[in-house]
């Protein structure tokens, strides 16, 4: 089901990103934008996880210099039945993490070195459990390609914006590359806003029952949440903030509105309920 899902967002993100490059470009602006779409797919399907990686500086490490955060992973990659993915610690006070990659299979997750400064055992156990969700329902591929595409939508709003297309070309003149300039972005926003909130809701639901014990991830959250509000991660971009466990670029009323997370209370009032019932 949740490769279903990522093969439904590629190609409502195909049929965006070429009617807008239609709006902006008339048929040649849609016929540019279509490949534009095949290709991001393409590279987003096989390498948005190194991009993503290499953006958060993530090193790579093995049993032997870091044991208890990767004897966490072996274990819970066991008893999800998956395949180990790899682990990465990313240098970053600021405590958060995400899991990456196109399958499980090829597969990754990765933590800050706040993470696991601030959290005990139990606690990184949950939120790593939360990760290892995200990769069984394949919701690393919708992530990866959200992000690709996300990026993409910011060419094409600039190509819109600073009318690098001849008006001649254009299908409806002027206002409609404004349309498309304003609404591509909003629409791309609202699908990743709805697919992040339902996935989170899944994997911390998938990381109680996981570990048995809701109450690590409710712990974890509650000491993420107010991490960060205080302190902005390094490198943290609009295109992959959605990928991490608590939102980086969180902070702030407004803000919230546009989150591509639910809150952390509603995440905990879930994980609450799920405690009662377990």
């Amino acid at each position: 089901m949740g490769r279903l899902k990522t093969f439904v967002l590629m190609f409502v993100l195909v049929l965006i990103f070429m009617t807008v490059g239609e709006l902006i470009g008339g048929a040649e602006g849609g016929r540019v934008a279509f490949w534009m779409a095949v290709v991001m797919n393409f590279f987003g399907y096989f390498f948005s996880d190194k991009m993503v990686l290499r953006q958060y500086r993530a090193r790579q490490v093995q049993k032997n210099n870091a044991p208890e955060l990767y004897e966490i992973v072996e274990s819970l990659s066991q008893k999800a039945e998956l395949p180990m993915p790899k682990v990465y610690i990313i240098d970053e006070k600021v405590p958060n993490a995400f899991a990456t990659g196109r399958n499980p299979s090829h597969a990754a997750v990765a933590v800050t070195t706040g993470l696991l400064e601030l959290m005990n055992r139990n606690e990184i156990e949950g939120v790593l459990a939360h990760e290892m969700s995200h990769i069984k329902n394949y919701d690393i591929l919708t992530s990866s390609i959200a992000t690709v595409f996300a990026s993409a939508i910011g060419m094409l709003s600039n190509m819109g914006r600073y009318n690098t297309v001849p008006e001649r070309n254009r299908k409806g003149g002027g206002l409609a590359a404004l349309v498309g300039v304003v609404l591509m972005p909003v629409a791309a926003t609202i699908i990743r806003f709805s697919i992040s909130r339902t996935r989170e809701y899944a994997a911390d639901e998938g990381s109680a029952r996981l570990t048995k014990h809701p109450q690590w991830l409710i712990s974890a959250l509650s000491k993420l949440e107010g991490y960060a509000k205080q302190a902005l991660m390094k490198n943290t971009t609009n295109e992959t903030a959605h990928m991490f466990i608590i939102n980086p670029l969180s902070g702030g009323n407004f803000a919230a509105l546009f989150s591509t997370h639910p809150s952390t209370k509603d995440r905990i009032e879930r994980l609450e309920k799920i405690a009662r019932e377990l």
